[in-house]
């Protein structure tokens, strides 16, 4: 048995070897691992929280076990039970390594918080939403009418906005009685349908009039990042954009490791899944935050990604995507709701997956499909969507051809050697003047340009 084990750290893919009982903390500061502390390793300022891995990580050559960190103390024990600690996470400062270990440093552990942008673009749409309000007057019960509130409601419904037959969940089923009475057999219904043969859903009752909006959000779910957009229904404004990592690096910073990582655990997918659903609404989270809005006001949610996250997302093991002929659970476009996702939005919210292509051209690509339409131009038209995985379109109105390719680390970052992510003074923008040749750039984290006055004052913290 050695005196020493590899400690290996994601998002940042450094790794060395330490002596057993070395904290956590130290191992990531003699790296140069992001990993915050302020509290000087006492326990109290929760900064240096890690997530552990455990299982085989063939992707690093090493199998971690159970018994790879110290086991739990009296500090952390007490720190969870008084301000509280997301289950799986430790404190860096009071883990120990014990053997061979695969730690993620999650975003808000990181002194300088990784950026993730992907801009989103308006475009003239018709608007067309799939949930809208509809303000009905329902008749008052009576003694000589037996039925139900919500079939007068159904009738109002129908009478008024020739909506001719409703359902509904449960959950509004419950409260619509005393919704009805507060306000006075006047309320406003969100109707959920996607197609005209389709029977509109009653998604939530207002008393009254509501005058307010309902939102959407779109998400992007890509191998290292995702991005979500929150979006007004009623007028189609972008009201809030943000994004995050993707937690399921520490599995596997390409779509291969993870589905190796889900082959060599058997309970691999399920970590994969929870990973990626807790981001997703931490994801919500930063956008209501942003726009001001309560989360149980979305009640509508599209999805794109590729194969192997569609899977993860959905639950669905990705063994058969490793392997040709690369067969998918299934192709076609998905709707459901969001607690089938353990979503935390609107209880009632409906959430819509588009289509996949094929075994590794995903719904990610159909969506550029439908953005760009190479099917619409006369001319060839070639689309490339680079990410960890990068989607390819060539065609014309006469036929379009689409593939993928590996290009993680290149363009995303992953385990890079030289370089950084997009962080805090990290180089996003080069300017060449046309004749004086002199290049000047801009540094996430600062307005100035390079050849600014006080440019070297306002990097001086991020470099």
């Amino acid at each position: 048995m050695t005196d020493d084990a590899l400690v290996i750290f994601t998002p940042s893919g450094k790794r060395g070897r330490f002596a057993l009982g070395t904290p956590v903390l130290t191992a990531a500061r003699q790296l140069g691992v992001d990993l915050d502390s302020v509290c000087g390793g006492r326990g109290i300022c929760s900064k240096c929280q890690i997530t552990p891995g455990y299982g085989e990580f063939s992707k690093h050559g090493v199998t971690v076990a159970e018994d790879a960190l110290s086991e739990w103390n009296a500090v952390e024990d007490r720190y969870k039970r008084i301000r509280g600690l997301i289950d799986g996470r430790r404190l860096g400062c009071q883990a120990k390594v014990m053997g061979d270990v695969v730690i993620d440093v999650p975003p808000e552990s990181q002194v300088h918080k990784q950026v993730v942008r992907k801009r989103v673009e308006a475009r003239e749409i018709r608007m067309d939403p799939s949930v809208k309000l509809h303000f009905v007057e329902v008749a008052e019960p009576d003694m000589h009418d037996p039925s139900g509130d919500l079939e007068r409601l159904s009738d109002a419904l129908r009478d008024q906005w020739g909506v001719s037959q409703v359902t509904i969940d449960l959950p509004v089923l419950t409260m619509l009685q005393p919704i009805l009475r507060k306000g006075e057999w006047k309320v406003t219904v969100a109707l959920h349908q996607v197609a005209d043969s389709d029977t509109p859903r009653i998604m939530h009752v207002w008393p009254g009039l509501y005058e307010n909006s309902i939102y959407g959000v779109a998400v992007d779910l890509g191998s290292t990042t995702i991005a979500g957009h929150l979006c007004d229904l009623r007028s189609g404004a972008v009201v809030a954009s943000s994004g995050l990592m993707n937690p399921q690096i520490r599995f596997g910073e390409d779509l291969m490791s993870r589905v190796s990582y889900s082959m060599m655990n058997p309970s691999g997918a399920g970590e994969m899944t929870a990973a990626v659903r807790q981001a997703m609404n931490t994801l919500f989270g930063q956008l209501c935050e942003e726009a001001g809005i309560d989360r149980g006001l979305i009640m509508d949610a599209v999805f794109v990604c590729n194969p192997v996250m569609h899977h993860l997302f959905l639950g669905i093991d990705p063994y058969e995507l490793g392997q040709a002929p690369f067969a998918l659970a299934t192709s076609n476009a998905m709707r459901l709701t969001a607690r089938d996702l353990d979503l935390v939005l609107h209880p009632a919210a409906r959430v819509y997956l588009l289509p996949c292509i094929a075994g590794h051209v995903g719904a990610d690509a159909a969506a550029v499909a439908l953005s760009e339409a190479p099917d619409k131009s006369e001319d060839l038209m070639l689309v490339v969507d680079v990410g960890t995985n990068a989607e390819i379109l060539l065609g014309n109105t006469t036929k379009v051809l689409a593939c993928s390719s590996p290009t993680g680390p290149a363009f995303e970052g992953a385990q890079i050697s030289s370089g950084q992510r997009a962080a805090p003074g990290a180089i996003e923008r080069v300017e060449i003047d046309p004749v004086t040749k002199e290049p000047r750039f801009k540094v996430i984290g600062s307005d100035l340009w390079s050849d600014d006055p006080g440019f070297a004052a306002a990097t001086a913290t991020t470099g």
